[in-house]
């Protein structure tokens, strides 16, 4: 492929102006930020269904001054379709307010390509839409002689429509994929994503896609194009796309747990997969997001939160009640019930994790290897796993 078909697709980090991790506000994330740049999947809906507390604290934080544009990696619907499916579940939304992979990939095409060139479809209606509308004619065989290929997710790929986009990438055709996540999540759980397909056409090809989604710049610029934010928050579920794209763009970032995310998995974040803020759903847009200050009086790897102290010593995550209580008191770990004497009802029960992501994050950076969690611990971090792989 020609190198200025790539040129500026790739955001590098920047490392000055990064919001750090785990930030606390004093006042709600609603009220800070212009717009929130939200993710779909696993944040507003699963499947076919609203994510509990999704609808009712969008629209709390639309009237608090907050806009939400829904960024989503999905490519399969077009944007009405996904906004008129949104307010099926009662989200507030607009088609204007739906930024998709596809238009991102249809624009990285249409930037690059002749008008009117012909590209070979590998993705739903949402993609079609969005090149047309590009001035792009889709195709569906390698023998219309396709100068690109575009993948997205579509549920009803066929063997026959996969072999046809292998001819076109092995006779030379650009290959763009919309987005690289490897799984989706239904309500019947995890599912493969456009990335398992991908890695299906990678290993029939050789040959390697510009991807266009999120976590890449070009998605982040689509999204800022489109919603003209001045001052966004990337509110998503996934550390690899959403958290990784605020990361590259140092844009701040909220992840919740309503998606595929666990605890665990994110103790064990790498600097470009630690979010800014932290929540259990979108009521967490909100609140203020609670202060994670470190703790030199506890220890070298030692951080605070609510009513929680995390350290690692010798290579151990343990936790003890800050009976100082410095901080807001916000529960137990992930979980409900009461933490070091606060009632759990003030805040999200995150604390005890922030805490422990905090102290993880600061012994790995320094070279530190935390291979075993104490047994006594908050009861919203029992099932969490240590960062080296055991426990």
């Amino acid at each position: 492929m020609p190198s200025d078909l790539t040129a500026d697709l790739v955001a590098e980090p920047r490392g000055a102006a990064r919001p750090g991790p785990l930030r606390g506000t004093d006042r709600p994330l609603a009220e800070l930020f212009d717009v929130a740049l939200m993710d779909l999947d696993g944040v507003v809906n699963r499947g076919g269904a609203a994510v509990p507390h999704a609808p009712e604290s969008i629209a709390a934080a639309g009237r608090g001054g907050m806009r939400t544009v829904y960024v989503t990696n999905n490519a399969l619907r077009p944007p009405a379709e996904v906004a008129d499916r949104l307010t099926g579940f009662g989200v507030p939304a607009r088609a204007a307010d739906v930024v998709t992979s596809a238009q991102a990939a249809a624009h990285v095409l249409a930037g690059r390509l002749p008008a009117g060139a012909r590209v070979l479809l590998l993705g739903g209606r949402g993609l079609r839409q969005a090149l047309t509308e590009e001035g792009l004619t889709p195709v569906d065989s390698a023998e219309d002689a396709p100068v690109a290929v575009v993948q997205g997710f579509d549920p009803d790929l066929t063997y026959a429509r996969l072999a046809e986009a292998t001819y076109a990438i092995r006779a030379g055709a650009w290959w763009v994929a919309s987005n690289a996540d490897r799984t989706v999540p239904t309500e019947r759980g995890i599912a493969p994503g456009n990335g398992a397909v991908a890695a299906l056409l990678r290993a029939a090809t050789d040959q390697e896609p510009l991807v266009t989604g999120k976590p890449e710049a070009a998605m982040h610029r689509e999204s800022m194009r489109r919603s003209g934010a001045r001052n966004p928050v990337i509110v998503g579920d996934r550390l690899d796309t959403d958290i990784e794209a605020g990361y590259r763009s140092s844009t701040p970032t909220l992840l919740v747990f309503t998606g595929v995310t666990t605890s665990s998995e994110l103790l064990a974040a790498p600097p470009e997969h630690r979010p800014t803020y932290l929540a259990a759903d979108l009521r967490g847009l909100l609140h203020p997001a609670p202060p994670v200050r470190a703790r030199p009086d506890a220890g070298p790897h030692a951080a605070g939160c609510g009513g929680w102290i995390a350290r690692v010593d010798g290579g151990e995550l343990s936790w003890s009640a800050d009976r100082a209580g410095n901080g807001r008191g916000s529960g137990e770990g992930t979980g409900t019930g009461r933490g070091a004497g606060e009632d759990a009802d003030a805040g999200d029960g995150l604390d005890a994790l922030r805490a422990a992501c905090a102290a993880v994050w600061s012994a790995t950076d320094a070279g530190g290897a935390v291979h075993t969690i104490a047994a006594d611990r908050p009861e919203g971090c029992a099932d969490l796993v240590a960062p080296a792989g055991t426990s």
